[in-house]
């Protein structure tokens, strides 16, 4: 550290570019000649402090990734969940950190603050918290920026380290202050936080997380596509992330209780299950929890061993959603002035978008669909039989007419929450009861009930449907830039947008992002793919010839296939390797997504 203190003592009073710290010079003495190095990397003993600029804006709010030697926490490698439990372990240093340095009366651009990525209980990888190969320190400090390398005949170590990603607002103007930020008062923080660190907290976490994947391969191998643990807190405090104090614990029916890996809890069986109950009494939580069991949770979550289907998406209507070229034909049998095998809009209906959500998730390999009634569109999950005889010209196959079909020839799987309709009744193989947050088998029952009401009705069946589905897009369409402008736009909005070249996307009803992260993640890795896929977009109009209409010639893909490529290349690279610090409305933080949110995104673009 004792280089970047030297930066600081001898900055200009009015410098707020810090270009120093992020070239981090070295002069190397000896030789012929003084040799310059630039290394934004500061050592603390064996623990370095590298230095990014965040983007291109906020030079006075530096990036600090702190290499910690995984030796120090007993490891010789990290998976995702030591990591994970590293990351959240050093969050409370920080805090600390603040409270002593904060001041209410001043901003932080005055005062100074320390920023860190705060998740909620989601066990992801993250570019915060990142497992590396790191030389060491390869030289010793003279005077000022001036080093001679070690010269004793042996090589430097290169340790495999946790890297740990915070930002630090600088007060901008004090340079004295902002020294002692970076170069004393983080250096002691992360030095007790190491000397403190709970090696037995981790192995349990880490522990955990092995069970949780236990419990992912025996679904895989079994006739269950989701598994919830007795004694698991499904509610939610309000506004949180956290389990509802006082909440009643889940118990499994009877009928349905399993033993996974060790665990006992209740197994949701493959094919068509249907949740009812009042309202209040809990059936949405269960789904909720469900669909969050698509992750791994971190222990006292509550939902740590509800485990579901990894493939899993929730679907809901989408009202003014945009949809190209999906074939709706299974659930629309005609549409005025448009084909239903082959259906774009910008602005689709409730029953268009949820239809197109469907095939789109069965299109990409999805095997469990999770819907709720209230947030779906009424005409497409069910249509009466009075209405069907006063409908004489329904264009609408109802949901509850495919569900069947989709379970037995997909092999896709439905949890419906179901509460103002017997409809389902008919097409579930298991129903169930929620009374006051407690589960019930009712399949009998209420098939029974069904059963005498349609006793008199001759219930038809539609024709097989056709579930194919195009994933293919023109590459030539894909772009980074708004119409005219040579300059890339890409933004995150907190309210639930993504904003993409000339393209707007609402994901708000993309229920599978978890975070703001993810979305920034979603941003980059889209930016990248897009860079990827059609790299000379901006000089098409000016240089590459065109077909026949003033347009080249489609360049065809397909979107899963390329979206998982890309994920291999992140897998090989890491997550940071899509951020550029050039756009300055996207987060620094990203949490890794599933291949479904990111074609969940691509999907909704208009691609004109």
């Amino acid at each position: 550290m004792k280089r970047l203190a030297y930066f600081f003592r001898n900055m200009k009073p009015t410098s707020e570019t810090y270009e120093e710290i992020y070239e981090g010079k070295m002069v190397e003495s000896g030789g012929a000649g003084p040799i310059v190095h630039n290394q934004a990397v500061y050592w603390n003993g064996e623990i370095g402090y590298e230095i990014t600029k965040s983007n291109r804006l906020e030079l006075s709010k530096p990036t600090v990734t702190i290499l910690i030697p995984l030796k120090f926490f007993g490891l010789e490698e990290a998976g995702i969940p030591a990591l994970d439990y590293i990351f959240r372990a050093f969050i409370p240093y920080v805090k600390a950190l603040n409270e002593a340095n904060d001041n209410r009366k001043r901003p932080p651009k005055e005062n100074g603050h320390y920023d860190i990525y705060e998740p909620n209980h989601k066990v992801l990888a993250r570019n915060v918290i990142t497992a590396r190969m790191i030389s060491q320190k390869y030289y010793k400090n003279l005077s000022g920026s001036t080093i001679v390398p070690i010269d004793d005949g042996q090589d430097v170590p290169i340790l495999p380290c946790a890297g740990i990603m915070i930002q630090v607002q600088l007060p901008v103007g004090k340079h004295v202050k902002a020294s002692q930020m970076l170069c004393s008062n983080l250096p002691e923080a992360v030095n007790r936080f190491v000397n403190e660190f709970d090696r037995d907290g981790m192995k349990r976490a880490t522990a955990l997380y092995e069970k949780q994947e236990e419990i992912r391969a025996w679904l895989k191998e079994s006739k269950y596509c989701a598994f919830v643990a007795d004694g698991s807190i499904l509610p939610r405090e309000k506004g949180s992330d956290d389990p509802l104090r006082g909440a009643v614990p889940f118990v499994s029916t009877a009928e349905d209780e399993v033993e996974a890996a060790g665990v006992k809890g209740m197994g949701f069986q493959k094919g068509v299950t249907v949740i009812t109950g009042g309202g209040y009494s809990g059936k949405s939580t269960l789904l909720d929890a469900l669909s969050a069991g698509v992750y791994n949770h971190i222990g006292g979550d509550g939902r740590e061993l509800v485990i579901t289907d990894r493939s899993a998406m929730k679907i809901s209507a989408e009202d003014g959603r945009s949809i190209r070229h999906v074939n709706l034909s299974p659930f629309i049998k005609w549409i005025p002035g448009g084909s239903p095998e082959d259906f774009s809009t910008d602005h689709a209906s409730g029953s268009t978008s949820q239809a197109a959500n469907i095939m789109e998730a069965v299109g990409w390999g999805t095997k469990l669909l999770m819907i709720d009634e209230d947030k779906s569109a009424t005409n497409f999950m069910i249509q009466d039989a009075v209405m069907k005889t006063l409908i004489d010209k329904e264009p609408i196959t109802p949901f509850v007419e495919r569900v069947g079909e989709l379970a037995e020839k997909k092999g896709v799987s439905t949890i419906l929450v179901i509460g103002g309709s017997s409809e389902y009744l008919r097409a579930a193989d298991r129903i169930y009861m929620m009374k006051d947050y407690r589960i019930g088998q009712v399949t009998k029952e209420a098939k029974a009930l069904r059963m005498q009401e349609e006793r008199e009705k001759n219930v038809r069946k539609p024709e097989a449907a056709d579930f194919t589905f195009c994933d293919e897009v023109d590459a030539n369409l894909l772009n980074t830039r708004p119409e005219g402008s040579a300059t890339e736009v890409l933004k995150v909005s907190d309210l639930g947008f993504l904003i993409l070249g000339r393209e707007q996307v609402d994901i708000r009803m993309i229920h599978d992002i978890a975070t703001i992260p993810q979305l920034n993640a979603i941003a980059f890795l889209l930016r990248r793919l897009m860079d990827k896929l059609n790299p000379l977009e901006r000089f098409y109009k000016f240089f590459l010839p065109s077909a026949e209409g003033g347009q080249s010639a489609p360049k065809w893909i397909c979107r899963e296939r390329e979206v998982e490529r890309l994920l291999e290349e992140i897998e090989r690279d890491g997550l940071d390797s899509v951020h550029s610090p050039f756009f300055t409305e996207c987060g620094r933080w990203m949490d890794m997504p599933r291949k479904y949110e990111i074609l969940a995104v691509w999907s909704r673009m208009k691609l004109e």
